[in-house]
């Protein structure tokens, strides 16, 4: 019983036991029992296998058994200590600020202009009107200037009025400054036209590492020296690596040196220690250049030396600099439409190989295709349009007279229209406008301002028959290359004095706004101060010492600097029966220094930093006025009728708008509004009613050349609020105040359907 009870247990666990046991028996089986020694001498092969150990200088030399030495004869040996020597910490790799100066990679040209006091404000001025807005850096060398330098020019001034002097500091100063910035160095006189986009070309197509030194070669006066220099009336090239030989021989030129011109100095200096003669031909590119006659008129003038001159000298007045400048402008744009033309012509020419034919050239053929809309609310709408009036209009009506700049677009492009009709039919036929039947116009974003024109002509044939026909074409305006506008620097740091003039009406929001700006500004510790403008009428003026309306404003703003205390907040109480924009910023601004930035606020904003940053990057003091339009919620019992509102109002088309009929809020600096207001009192001193008819934005229309920046701003909120409108300030900002709290009201199917529910109630 027991032994049947035992074999129950351990049958489960035999198959179990049995594979252990045959597994330790076949891994024991397959161990070699037999070791074998690490060298083996085989004495019929004579052939020793050992293996290598690295010898350790710390370790006991192992005994020889066979010769019978003993291990008690090893004789140890000091091995003397030597330090570690500590690698010096690897040195913090520098990384350059640009891209460019890490890989060496440097603007083409510089240019510098040699100038005397005497010229400065004469022949340097043209120069500088010509060729500036061409190169990337211009820089004019003097020895002594007038106090006061011209607008836009960047002068260098060597203390010195000896000519070889001032071309030796000349040649200092560009190896110290601009030696690592360009490849190219053009010198030219004030006295010479130089035609930029020419020069550019030249060095477009020439190798920076040749030692060059081009212009118009002169032999030396004498003979006395070998080599031609660069005469300096025509201008000259010297390439980087010509000025760097130059560098460490500068003083040896300066004192061994002796010339009476400055061309002829830099020359020697050249040839001595740059062993490279003046050339006007290099790599098969000519350096043109053509000398100008006494009375000669750049427009009757047919050598073909001077169409093709990269420099003309000399040039006697600004006038005949301006001349000259006008003169090889026209002839660039002719060769640009020339080669524009040849372009067409090849574009068209490809395109019948094309899979579609000619239809796969868009006309007019180089610029982009017409937009095509991929739904009906992306179709662009054409503007119709007559020699005097335009049927879109900006204010609704269905018909306005077309005028400022509309006026002259209609007439410029009739204009075009019969220059390219008279071009292209002469002079078999003769045309002549009668009248404009149908004009249409629309903008397409991605070509430009595209015309269509039934032009009513008279043609007169070679025969001096006429008679009247009718014929439609199609003109483009393009858009340009998109450039890059230089603007003033502007940073975040500066601080914003934000006004807030508050009414009898606005008093009872003023402590929702205090609410709002202390949790955005006081606890955060922004870079903004306020200052209230307390807003009295005559008869409330009066009664200020019995019955000060704004007492609990006043007293809700000391509560605020007694719970901040680094927090001051200011205001100015004022009595006025109209209170104009402007009349309010007149006492605003005579309390702050010049550079004050302004930002006039409503009661009903709600104003965060993010806002202020924009405010501090838009407007730029002497260049820019930022006027925002914010965002204002529709009247919450239309857009959210019959519910209840939610605590934070996103952005949407159903919650508000962008208010662009108000212009309440502005930022500006003082001196802007200063410079303003003053070309504005010659009209105040005849009609002070102009001061209650405009408001800041028309005075910086009318009064100012400032930038106006006008756009939308999604982080300026203001929540809904009827306006009161005063009927005493100007008919269009009363209107546009009425305008205003109409459009605020909500949107149109939130109106439609409040009227559909009042008339579905009205019938039942």
């Amino acid at each position: 019983m027991r032994i049947s009870m035992l074999i129950s247990l351990i049958r489960p666990i035999g198959p179990v036991v049995i594979g252990i046991s045959l597994g330790f028996t076949l891994s024991l089986l397959s161990v070699t029992w037999v070791e074998e020694p690490c060298t083996n001498l085989d004495s019929n092969r004579g052939v020793e296998v050992a293996l290598e150990v690295d010898e350790n200088p710390y370790s006991l030399p192992a005994g020889n058994l066979e010769n019978g030495e003993k291990l008690e004869d090893f004789e140890p040996r000091i091995v003397p200590y030597k330090p570690v020597q500590q690698q010096p910490p690897p040195k913090k790799m520098y990384r350059a600020k640009y891209i460019s100066t890490e890989l060496g990679i440097r603007e083409r040209l510089f240019a510098g202009v040699l100038t005397s006091k005497n010229t400065m404000n004469t022949m340097a001025v043209a120069v500088n009107r010509t060729i500036r807005h061409h190169l990337d850096n211009v820089v004019y060398f003097t020895g002594m200037r007038n106090r006061k330098i011209p607008h836009g020019m960047f002068v260098v001034t060597h203390g010195d009025e000896r000519l070889i002097w001032n071309m030796f500091q000349t040649i200092r100063y560009v190896l110290e400054h601009y030696i690592n910035e360009y490849d190219w160095f053009y010198f030219v006189q004030d006295d010479t036209y130089s035609q930029a986009d020419r020069i550019k070309s030249l060095v477009g197509h020439l190798s920076i590492h040749t030692d060059l030194y081009m212009g118009s070669p002169e032999e030396f006066i004498g003979d006395e020296m070998e080599g031609r220099y660069c005469y300096g009336g025509f201008g000259y090239l010297l390439s980087r690596t010509l000025l760097l030989k130059l560098q460490p021989n500068l003083e040896s030129c300066r004192n061994d040196i002796l010339s009476a011109r400055p061309d002829e100095w830099l020359g020697r200096c050249i040839i001595d220690y740059g062993n490279v003669n003046c050339v006007d031909e290099q790599e098969g590119l000519h350096y043109q250049r053509f000398e100008m006659g006494k009375n000669s008129d750049p427009n009757k003038e047919e050598d073909i030396r001077f169409k093709n001159a990269f420099t003309v000298h000399p040039v006697l007045d600004p006038a005949q600099m301006y001349r000259l400048h006008k003169y090889f402008t026209e002839i660039e744009l002719q060769r640009t439409y020339e080669e524009i033309e040849k372009l067409q012509a090849e574009i068209k020419n490809i395109s019948e190989v094309a899979f579609d034919g000619n239809r796969s050239a868009h006309w007019p053929i180089g610029i982009n295709p017409p937009f095509e809309p991929k739904t009906r609310f992306e179709v662009l709408r054409w503007e119709y349009f007559t020699e005097d009036q335009v049927y879109t209009c900006k204010d609704g009506s269905p018909k306005c007279e077309l005028q400022g700049i509309d006026k002259a677009d209609v007439t410029n492009v009739i204009e075009i229209a019969m220059e390219e009709l008279n071009k292209k039919y002469k002079p078999v036929l003769h045309l002549k406008k009668q009248q404009l039947i149908n004009g249409y116009r629309r903008f397409d974003p991605t070509r430009g301002m595209e015309y269509t024109l039934d032009l009513q002509l008279e043609v007169v044939n070679q025969k001096g028959r006429s008679r009247s026909i009718t014929k439609r074409v199609h003109l483009v305006r393009p858009l340009s290359d998109i450039e890059i506008i230089p603007m003033p620097y502007v940073t975040e740091a500066t601080r914003v004095h934000i006004i807030l003039a508050v009414t009898v009406h606005d008093r009872d929001y003023v402590n929702q706004f205090l609410e709002v700006y202390a949790t955005n500004f006081f606890e955060m510790s922004e870079n903004a101060v306020l200052s209230f403008l307390f807003i009295y009428d005559p008869f409330q003026a009066q009664q200020v010492n019995q019955n000060d309306i704004f007492a609990n404003v006043k007293a809700k703003i000391t509560a605020y600097e007694h719970k901040y205390p680094v927090t001051k907040i200011p205001w100015i109480s004022v009595k006025t029966e109209t209170p104009s924009q402007i009349k309010i910023m007149d006492i605003i601004s005579k309390k702050h220094q010049v550079d004050t930035l302004f930002f006039v606020a409503n009661v009903n904003t709600i104003v965060n930093s993010e806002f202020l940053n924009r405010c501090r990057m838009n407007t730029i003091n002497n260049w820019q006025v930022f006027f925002p339009i914010h965002f204002q919620d529709y009247n919450p019992n239309i857009a959210y009728h019959n519910q209840q509102p939610p605590p934070t109002i996103d952005l949407i088309k159903d919650a508000g708008h962008f208010d662009r009929d108000v212009f309440d809020e502005a930022c500006f600096y003082n001196s802007d509004y200063m410079a303003a207001r003053t070309k504005m009192f010659a009209d105040v001193q005849e009609n002070e009613e102009i001061l209650e008819a405009l408001d800041v934005y028309d005075m910086f229309i009318k009064y100012s050349n400032l930038h106006i920046f006008r756009a939308v701003e999604p982080a300026l909120h203001q929540k809904y609020r009827h306006k009161v409108c005063n009927p005493r300030l100007g008919e269009e900002i009363y209107h546009r105040c009425v305008q205003s709290n109409l459009e605020g009201l909500g949107s149109r199917s939130q109106l439609a359907m409040l009227l559909f529910e009042q008339e579905q109630g009205n019938s039942t």
